[in-house]
């Protein structure tokens, strides 16, 4: 498996985004506005701010491919995150995370099983991948799985 953090990635305002600039791990979560479970932003802000001071960065990437859940512009994102969750966290370009023009990151990170030994497609919007410092994929939690769940809090302390 690749580094994760050598593939390149676009920030949502169209600027290059290196994630090896980021020295400790990621949780790389494809994000939605417009999904029931778009209140997972606010608990992935709460990481961010928590465990941000001790090297994590949370990593969002805007998809519309469930149900067409996020439909907007980078603009529309970047304001509905940052007014209605105060995100602060990085959010990468808009982008498919599954099918034949999936993000190369998101190729990468699919390859890494769940807690049932399951790899494959992104199953819906907010499945979480955490990164180590070192680009491997160390975990993989599927959406409904609450960003502050035990599991995900358990992985991230390990990862640190």
């Amino acid at each position: 498996m690749a580094n994760l953090k050598s593939i390149p990635v676009t920030a949502l305002d169209g600027s290059a985004l290196d994630l090896a600039s980021f020295g400790g791990p990621l949780l790389v979560v494809n994000v939605a506005s417009k999904c029931g479970l778009t209140p997972q932003y606010a608990k992935l802000e709460e990481l961010a701010e928590t465990y941000g001071p001790r090297g994590l960065t949370v990593v969002g990437m805007p998809c519309n491919q469930f149900m067409g859940q996020e439909p907007g512009s980078a603009d529309e994102i970047a304001t509905f995150c940052s007014t209605t969750y105060g995100v602060t966290f990085p959010l990468l370009e808009k982008g498919d995370v599954n099918g034949d023009d999936r993000h190369p990151l998101f190729a990468e990170l699919t390859q890494t099983p769940d807690a049932d030994g399951e790899a494959g497609d992104v199953q819906w919007n907010f499945e979480k991948f955490l990164v180590g410092s070192d680009g491997e994929t160390v975990a993989r939690f599927r959406p409904r799985t609450e960003p502050d769940a035990p599991e995900v809090i358990s992985a991230i302390e390990a990862a640190l």
